[in-house]
């Protein structure tokens, strides 16, 4: 996960319009739409995965997402994204304690949470101190790249 990270970082810097890779079992297509600005990034629009019988598509979020609306409670919280595509655990074990729970005081490089992904277990850490206000994801539930997991209140 982490080579693919770095692809699509060297695509999104040289803006690469698409980009194809076909190695055995795995098919990866990623295609970044053009956004109207010259100085923003292209988005990420799409990332293609197969076996050999299927194809499953995952869509992924644009890099720059619309405002909140001011009424929301909710705004000013800060939002922890899944830096990764995978199944979400809220804890290290069936049955154990979760990592955290809405409540919890977390410290910035804290794990909160684990991202399966590939049959690894990628440990997800705070990256900012504050208190847990929401939990925005279930347990065992299928993530995206960039899907908020976890509401924080700074401070």
């Amino acid at each position: 996960m982490k080579d693919l990270q770095e692809l699509i970082e060297f695509l999104k810097q040289y803006q690469v319009a698409e980009f194809d890779l076909d190695r055995g079992d795995l098919k990866i297509r990623l295609k970044f739409q053009q956004q109207s600005s010259q100085t923003s990034v292209p988005a990420l629009s799409h990332v293609v995965t197969s076996a050999p019988a299927t194809v499953p598509v995952v869509t992924l979020p644009a890099a720059a997402a619309a405002p909140a609306p001011a009424a929301d409670p909710d705004a000013g919280l800060h939002i922890v994204k899944s830096p990764i595509v995978g199944t979400f655990y809220g804890s290290p074990s069936p049955g154990a304690a979760s990592f955290v729970s809405p409540g919890d005081h977390v410290e910035k490089g804290q794990v909160v949470c684990i991202v399966e992904a590939m049959k690894l277990m990628n440990e997800i850490e705070a990256d900012a101190s504050g208190e847990i206000v929401k939990c925005l994801v279930t347990n065992g539930q299928a993530i995206e790249f960039g899907q908020p997991l976890f509401s924080i209140r700074l401070g």
